[in-house]
Order: C-alpha cells, then structure tokens, then sequence
C-alpha cells in the first residue's frame, strides 16, 4: 500500500490530546474520520508524538497506508477539505517508502514553550500562552535550563504515568529568550519522557520568579525524584513545532 507522510497544524484546545479515545473528540480521530470521508478507508495513522490535552502543533508528522496510488497533493487537499470545521490543517503531504515511519524514523523532536509575561491577561491568544504576570528573569531562566543540558536521569521532570522503559534521555537544546512580552523556551531531544517538557518549563519559570537559583535545578535533577520537580506548566503554551528525519 501506498504509505504518505501528513505534516499537521493544531490547535489543541478543543481535544483531549492526540491519541484517538472511545467518546472523546482527539486530533487522530479528526484525521482518520477526514480520511474516510475522502477514500472510504478506516484506518489507524501513526504519529511522531501523542501530544497531551491542550497541547498545540506547528509540526506534528503522521503516516497513513492508503490502499490507492493518490498524489499526494489530492491527498493534501482533500484531507482539509473534510477538516474544515476541526482545528486540524495538513500542511504538507508526501509519499514515502513502506518502511518509512513517523515515529521509530525520527532523529529529533523539538518543542516550543511560549509564555506570555505581563500583567494583563491574554484575550487573542488565550489558551495558547501560559500566562505569568509577575517579571521574569530570562537570563536567570537560561542558567538554569543549561543544568538540563547532556545525557541524564530525567526521573524528576518525568510524569508518574510515564510509560517510557528508561528516565534516561539525551536533552540536546534547552534554550529561553524574550521576545517582547514573551518568554519562550526551546528544547530539542531525539525524544522526551511524557510531560517532561512541561515539567522543565515549570521548574524554570520558578528560577525566573527568584525563587529558585540555576543550583537548585541542579540540585532536583540529581535528586532523580518526581517529588523534586517544581510546579508543573499548564499544557497552553506547548507546540510541538517540529520532528527531524534522517
């Protein structure tokens, strides 16, 4: 079967996360449902992650097995035809080779945390921002993402519900700027424990408070305990913005 690779845009707002749920409205079951809408097939799409609730997409990469030979422009344009009326795009599609896979073929995965920082709450952008109104030292929040830098024992930004076989992950970029009245935070990683993400960003912002110094990052890091890690971010300001391919 013809197997293509669809690039997805998401608002996750108005989903209970990526992975498909009996009952349950999902970013998979959008894609599947405008893919039976448009050939006929059920089937079941692979996904590079399986973002949680609320989580946003600029870049998610999925693969489908389609029993026709379609270009993969008609495949493109008629997926977001039947999305129309979800908050899911496709933003490319291409054909790829049988053994191609979305998820076992990424080399990297890179996240984009985006805060909004200033006293007044969001209105345009609400549900896509965390929102912090006190001053945040991004400088200070820098120093501490370095400590996350390197091959470590993520057991303190790794959630309980965490599947993952080994805490052990390689973070690879873990980088925080402001721009204007943002303050985003950048992680790249061949892959991430579930919430790891939010949980670096919620130990961070607490450096940015004050309350925390570049040392006690450190210091919860090798404590290798859930128990260590500060308040864990909301899922609003979290994209998955891209995944790298060999």
């Amino acid at each position: 079967m013809p197997r293509y690779r669809l690039t997805l845009e998401y608002d996750g707002g108005p989903y209970a996360g990526f992975q498909a749920q009996e009952g349950l409205p999902t970013v998979q079951g959008a894609v599947e449902t405008a893919i039976h809408a448009f050939c006929g097939q059920t089937v079941r799409i692979a996904a590079a992650g399986r973002t949680d609730s609320g989580v946003h997409a600029t870049g998610q990469v999925a693969h489908v097995d389609l029993e026709k030979d379609w270009p993969a422009a008609t495949v493109m344009n008629a997926l977001n035809a039947h999305l129309i009326r979800e908050a899911v795009a496709v933003l490319d599609c291409q054909a790829v080779a049988g053994d191609w896979h979305a998820r076992f073929s990424a080399t990297g995965r890179r996240y984009l945390y985006r805060i909004l920082n200033r006293p007044g709450r969001p209105a345009l952008e609400r549900g896509r921002v965390w929102h912090v109104r006190k001053p945040l030292d991004a400088e200070a929040m820098q120093a501490g993402a370095l400590r996350l830098i390197g091959h470590h024992d993520f057991t303190t930004f790794r959630d309980l519900a965490c599947q993952s076989k080994s805490p052990e992950k390689t973070l690879d970029v873990a980088a925080v700027r402001r721009l204007g009245e943002e303050v985003h935070l950048v992680f790249e990683a061949r892959s991430f424990l579930h919430r790891q993400v939010r949980s670096m960003t919620g130990t961070l912002v607490e450096v940015g408070l004050g309350r925390w110094s570049p040392d006690d990052v450190t210091a919860a890091l090798e404590a290798r305990d859930r128990a260590a890690c500060g308040p864990v971010s909301p899922s609003d300001g979290l994209y998955l913005t891209g995944v790298e391919y060999p």
